[in-house]
């Protein structure tokens, strides 16, 4: 079998909600994801191998390896649990991206899921100030209800569409009959953007109906920011001093 799925542990939820943040543009929604596991105490329950992820092993703090995977957490509290679908790795082939979003959906339709959220970045080519966060959905009804919380829809935006696990999961789940949602946090695509992920996150807490701290998420933003004030800086390149004497001998 090309891809496996290892259970952990076998939980009960209730009314559960799927998120996905995989590595993508800015790493935004792995960023979103990662953050929400750590804050909400999320517990492991799935891992997830596949020959379509690269051919490579994580070196371990102690130094052993473990083969690649993704992993899949779950959480309780509020008005929906949630399943948080997490890791490091996206296919390296066409086919591997709808057998795991087919996977992804097994999974969500063993737990009762009827809606998702998958995370992304959307790269604009140059830094932004204040990242908007853009949505698309596989369900006309959601737009609406996703503009309560602060996304913005655009003619044209995302252009070329949405790549791999995050995109898939609308077009596959609307033909399984799960509601899903992208949202993506404006951003440069050159770097890892924590920035941007807090918008994202901010818009997805409103959705969920859930406070969630960003402390994290902030931090990481400000030393993000030093790094682009510093890039910034490179662009704008090295002042030229005017000066007035006659050089006009030099050869």
């Amino acid at each position: 079998m090309e891809t496996s799925i290892v259970q952990i542990k076998d939980v009960v939820l209730k009314n559960p909600i799927m998120i996905e943040g995989l590595p993508g543009i800015g790493h935004v929604g792995k960023l979103v994801a990662e953050h929400m596991v750590e804050e909400l105490g999320a517990e492991k329950i799935i891992d997830i191998y596949s020959y379509h992820f690269p051919p490579q092993v994580l070196v371990t703090k102690d130094g052993t390896v473990e083969l690649a995977k993704n992993e899949v957490y779950a959480c309780s509290g509020g008005k929906h649990d949630l399943l948080l679908l997490v890791g490091a790795y996206q296919s390296t082939t066409n086919v591997g991206h709808y057998e795991l979003t087919e996977v992804y959906l097994d999974i969500a339709q063993k737990y009762g899921v009827k809606r998702i959220y998958t995370l992304g970045g959307y790269g604009v080519g140059h830094l932004v100030e204040k990242p908007r966060v853009l949505g698309a959905v596989n369900n006309i009804d959601l737009v609406g209800e996703m503009k309560k919380y602060g996304v913005s829809f655009e003619e044209d935006e995302p252009g070329g569409g949405i790549i791999g696990a995050s995109g898939l999961l609308l077009g596959m789940g609307k033909q399984r009959g799960i509601d899903a949602v992208c949202l993506m946090g404006e951003t440069s695509g050159y770097l890892v953007d924590p920035e941007s992920a807090q918008a994202v996150l901010k818009s997805l807490s409103k959705a969920l109906g859930m406070k969630i701290d960003m402390r994290a998420l902030e931090d990481r933003a400000k030393e993000m920011e030093k790094i682009i004030a510093r890039l910034r800086e490179m662009e704008q390149g090295p002042a030229i001093v005017p000066i007035e004497e006659d050089l006009s001998y030099i050869g």
